[in-house]
């Protein structure tokens, strides 16, 4: 089955960045994917507190969920928008998933469990649990590239994550991303590739890339990785559409060469020496 990734350089208008997805979901269906998959923070980039505060929404008004519900409809397109910047119950923000289907339904939503929290050697410092309150549980949708595991961007580093889900059925992982340039280049290959290894499965990463309206880089090398380890897309620096063929076969072929989840066993309790 044809998979598309948007590699986006998403900016501090949500609006525009609406119409650069819609855009996408056009052309991705036209290609002939049943499924497109985008971007963390697909909807809004912008690292001014203040200036964002202006524009974010909740579910039921964001123009960029709306628009794309819209298209996947009129396309006929399943969606993975790969997360949105929404107001959650508590007052505070959602970094929220949602995976759409070709009615324009959400089947699934997914709320981010690991806040980027960090201080970098570059100067860069993030605290995202200022703003964003983590989620509180893990999930796996059926759509048609297979059962499909949701995680967010530093989610990627916290192996059990991957592990619930793929105990739980999943054999697609998608992990969009805003990953800086200095942990990209350090950390995201090795990271996806893992992930897949360890899973059997199948890994979607799309990724923003390039420099933003709000001043900040990222990586991009949006990647698609089979269940074998083996990097079969990788998007480089430039935005816009990849493709790439996912085969449940691969799935079953690789868990059956090494059946890993089978001989999974739940972690004793560590001694002390």
């Amino acid at each position: 089955m044809k998979i598309a990734l948007a590699q986006l350089t998403s900016g501090i208008d949500p609006a525009a960045n609406a119409r650069t997805i819609v855009a996408a979901i056009a052309e991705a269906a036209g290609a002939g994917a049943a499924m497109l998959f985008t971007p963390e923070m697909s909807g809004l980039v912008d690292r001014d507190r203040d200036r964002a505060a202006k524009v974010l929404r909740g579910e039921d008004d964001d123009i960029v969920l709306a628009a794309v519900r819209a298209a996947a409809a009129e396309h006929r397109l399943w969606v993975h928008l790969g997360s949105l910047a929404v107001h959650g119950a508590d007052g505070r923000l959602a970094n929220r998933a949602f995976v759409i289907d070709d009615n324009g339904a959400i089947r699934a939503r997914y709320d981010k469990l690991h806040l980027f929290d960090v201080d970098l050697p570059s100067g860069e410092s993030w605290r995202e649990s200022a703003s964003y309150a983590p989620g509180e549980g893990a999930v796996v949708v059926d759509t048609p590239a297979g059962a499909l595991g949701l995680s967010i961007c530093y989610d990627l580093r916290f192996a059990d994550l991957y592990r619930a889900l793929s105990n739980a059925g999943a054999t697609v992982l998608a992990v969009p991303a805003a990953f800086t340039r200095p942990t990209g280049l350090a950390h995201w290959h090795v990271l996806l590739r893992a992930r897949a290894i360890e899973a059997g499965a199948y890994v979607v990463a799309a990724a923003q890339t390039g420099v933003h309206a709000d001043g900040r880089a990222t990586y991009g090398h949006s990647l698609v990785v089979d269940p074998w380890g083996e990097v079969i897309l990788d998007m480089g620096e430039a935005a816009g559409l990849g493709y790439a063929e996912i085969d449940p076969a691969r799935v079953a072929d690789v868990r059956a060469r090494i059946p890993v989840l089978a001989h999974r066993r739940a972690i004793p309790e560590v001694a002390s020496a």
